[in-house]
This record gives structure tokens, sequence and C-alpha cells, in this order.
């Protein structure tokens, strides 16, 4: 289960690296979106952050969903967060024979102060690749919004979407 789930989750870092290979740095940082004024790095970067509060809390079976490191420049850098990914996906790569039969504890703030609970590994990154798809998805309103026209196919659809619906960016 664990090599479908690095599979998928390289798939959907792919697309990224498409997008990223394809719009313009201009287009990668407009905030001029309401109502949040987000760019599309912002989204980005806050995608890999999340991916990177597993990995560094992974030796200490202590992650930490609010320690992310915010690094700009993933955000406003086309190619370090293109190169971002890249080290990203060998990392997750290298998970695949892994032992993974203990929990690990999960920090996160659900609104209401922080909160542990546990995950299996396969199960925190099916949640990050669920948290990037839904991130892509507003990638792809601001690309809209932006009149910018990219076919990338089954970008920010789950996809659980009817296929008929799922047609990408």
């Amino acid at each position: 289960m664990k090599r479908q789930i690095i599979s998928s989750i390289n798939h959907n870092l792919n697309s990224a690296v498409t997008l990223l290979q394809t719009i313009k740095s201009d287009v990668y940082c407009d905030t001029s979106i309401g109502p949040y004024y987000s760019s599309i790095g912002s989204h980005i970067r806050h995608t890999l952050d999340f991916f990177y509060c597993v990995i560094n809390g992974l030796d200490s079976n202590n992650i930490d969903l609010t320690a992310r490191k915010r690094d700009e420049r993933i955000a406003t850098d086309r190619q370090v967060a293109v190169n971002c990914i890249y080290e990203l996906q060998q990392t997750l790569c290298s998970y695949v024979d892994v032992n993974t039969d203990y929990l690990l504890h999960v920090t996160d703030n659900m609104g209401k102060g922080k909160i542990t609970v546990d995950y299996t590994l396969e199960s925190i990154l099916a949640h990050a690749n669920s948290h990037a798809t839904h991130h892509y998805a507003i990638i792809g309103y601001i690309l809209h919004q932006l009149n910018v026209g990219i076919a990338i196919e089954g970008f920010g659809y789950n996809p659980t979407s009817p296929v008929n619906k799922r047609e990408g960016i």
C-alpha cells in the first residue's frame, strides 16, 4: 500500500512541476485575486510545507503540522519550488521499504488549539496528498481568474470526482 500511496503523491507532485514549468513568474507570484489575495506560489509553498512537516517529524515521532518553515523562496521562485519537489519525491521514494508498523504522533491546530492524534505513515501521507489536491483546486481558481488557460489533466480534482467533471485546468 505504501508504494501505491507514494506513487500517487509523486504523480500529483509531477502535475505541480508541469504547472510551474508552464506558467510565468509573474503569474506564479500574483496576489491580486480575492478574497484571500494569495499567490499560486504561496499555495505550492504551503503544500510542500505540509510534506516537510511529515518528513522532519518522522525521526522523533513528533510530526507537528503547525511547525511549517514558510520558506518564501518557494513561494516566489518557481525553480526553487521545482527543485524542492524533486528532492521531496526522492525522500518519499526512500520510505517505500521502511518499517511503518507503528503509530506516528501528529500535532495540528484544529481551530481550538493544538491536538495530537495518531496516524500511520500511510495515513499521514494520504492526508498530505489530499491536502495538496485541495490547494491545486484553489490554484485552478486563481488561474481562471487570471485568464491563464493551462491544461493539466485532473489537476485540482479529487480522483473520485466524476470523470465528466474532472477536466483539469
